[in-house]
């Protein structure tokens, strides 16, 4: 049978035909077979080496940076912090089926120099990708990535050897044994298909082999090993224990024998005891991640400066030591995702330990016109945000710290930058390695080019934590509406439910820890039966309402007053 023409090939006639070759089936699994060893090499490699990342990741960042900005809005929305996940899954999926197809071209006559090119393409795009990482050895992303593509073809061409390529006719015609020798119960044909299958199984084992190889011989990362060695409470001289949410430019530090933040936090009279209601503080395992980085950068504080550079008069590096010797304070603060829908998760409240960034301005020394200050990652990440914001009384943190203890490694560690009122895509730097000093007009951080505006002030919400979509309370028993709000840096004065087309109902508000806090808030409802739909909206500290939109998040953020519908069953 000859080959396809160019264009069936390239079209899904063409490829019908092709898996439908004598062999091509044997082909597709070998194709399989040598896709998933290439990749699971990568794996192999990125659990020994911490500065190479594995195919798939190196692949999955590429891919968000020059994804579209629909496409990045879209996989936040459906899958939030799961996203870095699926994409991985997607990658290797893909990267799975183009090998079958790469090994079914193997079994045409005319097509089997196609394995060989494009192996050789996922060499090229796996060592580009995984060399454009600015924390990854450019020769040793390379050589990783040609590597475990010419693993993948040599096992790719070593089951072809073995597979059955004609099995099929072999099966239509009885096997002749030649004259002089005996008949044996397993013909040809069975013991290629047996050998072949046998080849398959044990590429599937070397590929779950290596990967687990690697998750075996990746112990814990330089980061995480000093991180462990940290104690914040020592680092933390008491004098400078800030009372959270105060200006940064006020002297409000408490004194020695003043409470800390984290015993001020434990006397608030939250309502952390209604079941199903955010806790006051997020804890760390809970609290949200929204990032770029498909796998979280493990930076070794031993080896991390930050540097300050641009329009300053005395620019200068820190060391992570130097950072712990200063007076650290400890704040407050709620942070959102920009991409955060009405009623969504993706907010979280902390206690957040560092350096007040206006101190490391001015040793720095901010010239006139820098009027913006850009955060640099250690993978290049940026967001810019305008200068004069840091002396308008809010809490804007180098942070070290995040709820009593060393930054995860997920949240940032060694530092970050906190910013009380500010969405993160325009200042919540992770694993931050410079602050640049620059004029507004001349630097755009990572996602505005990408459509999302270039000021990102936090806009007042609330949200229904309890009852839920689903839950099912009972006529006549007195259930809590509960939730959370938050405005910062204007506070919440006010948050009020309607049920049904009722009035507006004012809800109890627990305490929070100053302005840029979130609060809880609590209304006692006994319903009636029936299905009812439940609505919330805040008044922030200057007195305005929430608006009831409903406004897309993007581009500067939803607007809109939660709405849960509530089944309620009958008594």
């Amino acid at each position: 049978m000859d080959a396809p023409s160019h264009a069936e090939a390239t079209s899904g006639r063409g490829i019908g035909r092709l898996i439908r070759r004598p062999g091509s089936i044997a082909g597709l699994l070998a194709g399989v077979a040598g896709a998933a060893v290439a990749l699971a090499f990568g794996e192999f490699i990125d659990g020994l080496v911490d500065s190479i990342p594995s195919l798939v990741v190196a692949v999955g960042e590429a891919l968000v940076d020059y994804s579209p900005d629909w496409a990045v809005k879209l996989s936040i929305e459906l899958f939030g912090e799961k996203d870095k996940a699926v994409l991985a899954i997607g990658i290797v999926g893909v990267s799975l089926i183009i090998g079958g197809l790469l090994g079914a071209c193997a079994m045409a006559p005319r097509r089997r120099w196609v394995p060989f090119a494009g192996f050789a393409a996922f060499g090229v795009i796996g060592g580009w990708t995984a060399a454009r990482n600015p924390m990854s050895p450019f020769v040793g992303s390379w050589v990783v990535a040609l590597a475990a593509a010419a693993l993948g073809y040599l096992t790719l061409r070593l089951l072809l050897r073995i597979a059955p390529a004609r099995s099929a006719q072999a099966a239509e015609a009885p096997a002749i044994p030649e004259p002089g020798v005996a008949a044996t119960p397993e013909t040809a044909p069975d013991a290629g298909r047996r050998a072949f299958l046998l080849g398959i199984g044990g590429a599937g084992v070397a590929a779950v082999g290596l990967v687990a190889l690697g998750r075996g011989v990746r112990g814990p990362s330089a980061a995480e090993t000093a991180r462990a060695g940290i104690d914040l409470g020592a680092a933390r001289p008491p004098s400078t224990t800030a009372a959270a949410g105060t200006a940064a430019a006020e002297p409000t530090a408490t004194t020695a024998a003043g409470p800390s933040v984290a015993t001020q936090v434990a006397a608030l009279d939250t309502l952390d005891e209604v079941v199903g209601i955010s806790s006051y503080v997020t804890p760390n395992n809970e609290f949200y991640r929204i990032d770029t980085a498909l796998t979280v950068p493990q930076v070794d504080p031993a080896n991390w400066k930050l540097s300050f550079t641009g329009m300053v008069d005395n620019p200068y590096e820190l060391t992570f030591d130097e950072i712990l010797a200063m007076d650290l304070q400890e704040h407050v603060v709620t942070l959102s995702c920009v991409s955060n829908r009405v009623g969504g998760n993706l907010v979280g409240n902390a206690v957040w330990t560092g350096v007040p960034l206006v101190d490391l301005l001015e040793r720095a020394g901010v010239q006139q016109g820098a009027d913006q200050v850009v955060g640099r990652s250690v993978d290049d990440w940026t967001a810019g945000f305008p200068t004069p914001l840091l002396y308008d009384g809010r809490n804007a943190l180098l942070a070290v710290g995040m709820n009593g203890e060393p930054l995860p490694t997920r949240h940032g560690f060694p530092a970050r930058l906190i910013v009380a009122g500010l969405y993160g895509y325009v200042s919540a730097v992770k694993w931050i390695e410079e602050i640049n000093l620059t004029t507004w007009d001349a630097f755009d951080g990572y996602w505005v080019p990408r459509g999302w505006s270039k000021r990102g002030p936090m806009k007042t919400q609330s949200r229904i934590d309890v009852p839920a979509s689903g839950d099912r309370p009972v006529a006549g028993t007195e259930t809590a509406i509960a939730g959370i709000a938050w405005a910062p840096t204007r506070g919440i004065s006010a948050v009020e439910v309607r049920i049904d087309d009722g009035p507006w109902q004012q809800c109890d508000l627990g305490e929070a820890l100053g302005d840029e806090s979130w609060v809880q808030w609590y209304l006692p409802w006994t319903p009636t039966s029936g299905t009812h739909s439940l609505q919330v909206r805040a008044i922030d500290g200057t007195g305005m309402t929430q608006p009831e939109g409903p406004k897309d998040v993007r581009p500067d953020g939803a607007e809109g007053w939660h709405r849960v519908a509530v089944r309620v069953d009958a008594a």
